[in-house]
């Protein structure tokens, strides 16, 4: 096979890839707490076809070898965890993260998973669970008698019990976060988990040692753009299309060539 044709095939492979990636941004636009992705790309091996030349004598110049590329692939895919926009719900069991930190949530599995999404709620037990059902971590049990539910900056819940005048604390919301917040593994659900990549969580409190700070009656918006989404997806259409059109002359190169003898 013309080594052309396999070089424009792997830039249109590449370009399929980047437009999918685009595409799950654009869905995701208006998911709470979603951090958009963008693929990276390397060059694939590089044949030689002349190494390295000394033209004349010793102070005469050194020609580069010629070489001659074979194409690209996905290197990765990376996660952008820029902060997403911070929108007002005025309902009281929403809770936005400003600034670094994870919420900690029991998975079914038994083992800890990560969310940024604080779309709380309160379970059948009383207990503050996520939207999808998962117990966040450390749990916190909201008593029956319970009215004025607040959060604090400092992840701080407090009730009013009863008759009482005064709030009673009922516990701290705890916060995660990563050396390598881009190497968590994706599992849906605006779920993450942890890796070698990402390295041990780090726990602490909100707006302590560097944590974020909670607010509540928010949550935090896709950090999705859909101008730039937009902009790299014609890009992706146009280099899939010269792509395209280099397999095609290519094709018609060969062609040529297999006419010349008849």
């Amino acid at each position: 096979m013309d080594p052309a044709l396999r070089a424009a095939a792997s830039g249109m492979k590449a370009q399929t890839t980047r437009t999918e990636i685009i595409a799950n941004n654009l869905a995701n636009v208006n998911t709470s707490g979603f951090k958009r992705s963008r693929a990276h790309f390397e060059d694939l091996l590089y044949q030689t076809v002349q190494g390295t030349q000394i033209i004349g004598g010793t102070e005469a110049e050194t020609l580069p070898a010629i070489q001659v590329g074979r194409g690209t692939r996905l290197a990765s895919v990376q996660r952008l965890h820029e902060q997403g926009p911070i929108e007002q719900t005025g309902r009281n069991l929403d809770i936005a993260i400003e600034g670094d930190g994870f919420l900690q949530v029991q998975l079914p599995t038994g083992q800890l998973g990560y969310t940024r999404d604080g779309s709380l709620q309160i379970s059948d037990q009383g207990v503050l669970i996520t939207s999808a059902g998962q117990t966040i971590q450390p749990p916190i049990r909201i008593p029956v008698d319970s009215s004025e539910l607040t959060i604090s900056a400092a992840g701080v819940v407090s009730v009013k019990r009863g008759t009482d005048l005064l709030p009673t604390e009922l516990g701290r919301i705890e916060l995660a976060r990563f050396a390598n917040p881009s190497g968590l593994l994706n599992l849906g659900q605006n779920l993450l988990a942890p890796t070698t990549a990402s390295g041990q969580p780090v726990i602490g409190f909100p707006n302590e040692d560097g944590m974020g700070r909670l607010q509540q009656g928010s949550l935090e918006g896709s950090n999705v753009e859909i101008v730039q989404e937009m902009v790299e997806m014609i890009a992706a259409m146009r280099a899939y299309e010269i792509n395209s059109k280099a397999i095609k002359t290519a094709d018609e190169m060969g062609q040529i060539a297999n006419n010349i003898t008849r």
